[in-house]
């Protein structure tokens, strides 16, 4: 059985892709950084089903932890074959009252962070001649957002890493895509208003949000043989922004 890790499993998106991925066939490691109940539900909804599955803390930004991570998922399933870094956070507000602590916060977590993930376990996919990494990024990576300034540089350097390594990588048989998603409906973005909610389906030309499960679905095609000549790519699914 292939083994996939999720960054981020616990959080929306990470849920829909580590019950799709599971759907597909795989063991799931489902990563998480603190809320441990949430992974454990998802790691017992994929064992239910018939699959190998464990939730395993992992810090992101800090490598040592990533490092760790990675010896546990060898240990008690096998080196992943697809790796999704789904892991990230977000903060609503104007750059200039961003702290110096918070600007590092959030790239480490959102840029740095997969980094090292992709840094940690890239090896064992190069030594097999074969994988699939796949990371996150967002539509603001590509446009930018007012008042997220620094998440959308963040988003923009994993979709310029992406398409770099995913040119490095392929001679050694690994691909590497990246996926913005837009507006998609999970809890980050349940705290808006439902004026600001409005406002933001209103700009999309499918005039609605975007399911998590649909993020998923694209997941688990750049993670397929089916997308074997698709690599350092960014793949937009945003309801037409």
């Amino acid at each position: 059985m292939k083994t996939a890790f999720v960054t981020g499993g616990s959080g929306g998106i990470g849920t829909a892709v580590c019950k799709r991925l599971a759907d597909d066939g795989f063991a799931v490691a489902v990563g998480y950084h603190n809320d441990k109940t949430t992974a454990d539900i998802i790691t017992s909804f994929i064992r239910q089903k018939g699959n190998d599955a464990v939730s395993v803390k992992t810090d992101i930004s800090d490598p040592e932890s990533v490092e760790s991570a990675r010896r546990v998922i060898s240990q008690y399933l096998s080196p992943p074959q697809v790796l999704v870094c789904c892991a990230g956070t977000a903060d609503i507000s104007l750059f200039t009252d961003l702290s110096y602590e918070k600007i590092a916060q959030l790239i480490n977590t959102d840029l740095t962070g997969t980094l090292y993930t992709i840094r940690a376990f890239a090896p064992d996919m190069i030594k097999a001649h074969s994988g699939s990494i796949i990371t996150i990024a967002s539509v603001w990576g590509e446009q930018g957002a007012s008042c997220e300034a620094v998440y959308s540089a963040a988003k923009a350097g994993i979709i310029g890493f992406t398409k770099a390594y995913g040119k490095e990588l392929a001679p050694s048989g690994v691909r590497v895509n990246c996926i913005s998603p837009g507006f998609i409906d999970t809890k980050m973005n349940r705290t808006l208003s439902p004026e600001e909610r409005e406002q933001f389906i209103s700009d999309i030309p499918m005039m609605r949000a975007g399911k998590p499960e649909e993020v998923a679905d694209t997941v688990a095609f750049l993670a397929s043989p089916e997308s074997s000549y698709i690599t350092a790519q960014n793949i937009s699914v945003n309801g037409g922004i």
